[in-house]
This record gives structure tokens, sequence and C-alpha cells, in this order.
């Protein structure tokens, strides 16, 4: 299995890809938590994106009031409503309503479309627990400014978990500002802070110092959406029994070449998230063959 000791970041190419391979026995199943009140879409991308990096089995759990709507624009997904906050944040005794969803669950991906910042880090305290031992965990979004407020939380899910930051989601895990985030270092701080791979604008760092760096670009990933299909494609390939590390340097590169094929169409300011749910199945055959 391809890996770096070198300080140096491994580049991250089809040729690594092609010998890092991922097992297509495994399909298991992926639960995504997230849509609170006003994003309910986010959840959805990251479940479609799931699917399409080979989750067997996809369950979503949302707002109540989204639970029906998200049930028929994903069939193939499995929805739970979740109790919300006056605010419309998902309320923390969601974790009572999914009790007997998350023992079953293989990859739990926490964050797509979650909001309130004190909400959220209430709902994680009362999710980690209940997650199965052997769960890998994906943190996106508003998961991940909980746990910057709380870092215990991630002490139970040591070598099973994947941060997926954006940059200023990394100034609130490695206690900076926005400017001075370096994706690269900073990356590998945050591994080492919080003990789980970190996935940073096409960095990849595990918590040993390992580190591998995608160069396919990444133009015209900004848009919005874009971070909630890159979690759920690390779900995804997570769900085929992918090591945390390889889930996360598969993702990047997927998720970069997806955007890179649809910009001819689209232009760098004209891409839309779900034109890359689309475009991933192609670019994952491609490395397969």
């Amino acid at each position: 299995m391809p890996r770096s000791s070198s300080p140096d970041p491994a580049p991250i190419s089809p040729a690594l890809l092609r010998e890092w391979r991922i097992g297509a026995e495994d399909r298991g199943t992926v639960l995504v938590v997230g849509g609170a009140r006003t994003v309910p879409g986010a959840p959805a991308l990251s479940g479609t994106a799931a699917l399409r990096a080979g989750a067997g089995t996809l369950q979503v759990a949302v707002a109540e009031r989204h639970a029906t709507a998200l049930g028929v624009s994903v069939p193939e997904s499995s929805v739970f409503g979740l109790p919300e906050t006056p605010s419309g944040a998902i309320a923390a005794d969601a974790a009572d309503r999914l009790a007997e969803v998350l023992p079953g669950a293989g990859t739990v991906v926490v964050g797509p479309g979650l909001t309130g910042a004190e909400e959220t880090e209430d709902l994680l305290r009362r999710l980690v627990p209940a997650i199965a031992p052997d769960a890998r965990v994906v943190l996106d979004a508003f998961a991940l400014g909980a746990l910057s407020r709380a870092p215990s939380l991630a002490e139970p899910l040591a070598g099973r978990l994947l941060l997926t930051p954006n940059r200023v989601e990394a100034a609130f895990l490695d206690g900076c500002e926005e400017k001075d985030v370096d994706d690269l270092e900073t990356a590998v701080r945050i591994a080492g802070r919080y003990g789980g791979v970190v996935l940073l604008m096409g960095v990849v760092a595990a918590p040993d110092g390992r580190v591998w760096r995608d160069g396919s670009g990444h133009v015209g990933l900004a848009t919005s959406g874009s971070g909630d299909v890159l979690a759920g494609l690390t779900g995804g390939f997570l769900a085929r029994g992918a090591d945390v590390d390889q889930a996360a340097c598969w993702a990047t590169h997927v998720h970069a070449v997806a955007g890179q094929r649809l910009i001819p169409d689209t232009g760098s300011t004209g891409l839309l998230a779900r034109e890359l749910v689309a475009e991933i199945p192609r670019v994952i055959a491609e490395l397969e063959r």
C-alpha cells in the first residue's frame, strides 16, 4: 500500500490510486446526519455522492419537516426525521431518535446542513457515544466547529476519524486566523491535535505525520455544496472498506477531476455541486480500470 514517511507530501495521482485500490466486495451502510431547517439539500448531496462512490445502503437523518421531501428526492435512501430547536437547528435529543440506527451504521457522516454552533456541539456530545465502536466517522461543516470547542470528543474516535474542513473551519480547528492557514502545515497540526485524518484543500494529513497532496487543481470547487459532495465521497469510500487515509486520498482526487471535467462546459464560476455528483462514477470507473 503506497505510503509516505517523508515530511514532503506524496503526490496523489491516478497511478498511486490504481496501486492503492479500494475493494468492491464490501458495500456497507452510510448514515448522513444533517439537514437543519434552512439547509435541507446538503445531506442529499452528501448521500448521493456516497452512493456514487459505492456505498451499498444510504440512511439520511434530517429535520422532521424535510424528511418526506428528501425521501422522494433521494429514493435510494432511508430517511429519519429529527426534532428541531426553536431556531431550526437539529436538537440534541435527535441522538435518541437515532439510537436504533447508529449501531448498524458502518460509516457516519455528521455535519452537512447542520446549523447553530451550540446546538451542533450539544448534538455531537450525544451522538459520539452512541456510534458503533468500529464505525468510521466523517465530521464536516458545523460539526468541525463543535469539535474545535470540544476536542475531547475526538478521543473515542481515534484511528477512525476523518475531518473535511475548508479554510475557515481549519482556522477554528487550529486556533488561528483564516489568513494564517497554510494548507499543508495546518492540516498536519490539526491531524496531530485531534488524532484523525484531515482533508484540507487537496492535502491529506494523517496523525502519524504521513502527508499526501493532490495536484489535480481545485478551481471552481468553492461552489456552494461542493464540500457536502466531498464529505459524502469520503463516506462512500469508507463504506467500501477503505482505510481512512485511503478514502481521503481517493475522495479529493475524484472530486477535483470531476470538477475539471465539467469546467469546459460550465466555466469555473457556473459549476453546480449536483453536477459533480453525476460525474463522479465516470471518474471512479476510469481509475478502477
